[in-house]
């Protein structure tokens, strides 16, 4: 059976959706957007404002937004990529929706993600506790081009 690569990614802005363009086409992989339900205005994702959609969700650990398509048979694919922005430090609580939706039991999980000046680590803990049983290789912070050169040095 060949290994098969999904690169998933929830993107506000744009900016996310980019590199993970890029990297599904260097590492030959299928691209799923991780959309939500109930699309976000610019005044969701006014991080300056406590009462924006997205400072709501985020200061809500149990928060689950809904995702608007779920990823047509998960079971395929061996390597997931989990692509987005940081948000206060970690990933948006979307990613949090998608990592609890499916068994990701024995699947590789690589997370990428871009921030104006936010590291991953953070990112990638809190992922590891939402994705029980999934084997997590190194995340990494996408913001620049050179995307396509990491991913073609992954062992997918």
């Amino acid at each position: 059976m060949s290994k098969k690569t999904l690169v998933a990614y929830f993107s506000a802005s744009g900016t996310t959706a980019k590199a993970a363009k890029e990297i599904a086409e260097a590492a030959g992989a299928d691209l799923y957007e991780i959309r939500p339900e109930t699309p976000y205005t610019p005044a969701d994702l006014d991080w300056t404002n406590k009462k924006s959609r997205s400072s709501l969700e985020m200061n809500d650990p149990a928060c689950r937004p809904a995702i608007a398509q779920p990823v047509k048979d998960m079971a395929q694919y061996d390597t997931v990529l989990v692509g987005f922005p940081i948000w206060w430090y970690v990933e948006p609580r979307i990613i949090d929706t998608f990592l609890e939706s499916y068994d990701f039991s024995g699947k590789t999980i690589i997370p990428f993600a871009t921030s104006g000046g936010s590291g991953i680590g953070k990112a990638e803990k809190s992922m590891r506790s939402h994705c029980k049983g999934a084997i997590f290789e190194k995340g990494r912070m996408v913001n620049a081009s050179g995307s396509a050169a990491w991913v073609k040095g992954l062992a997918l």
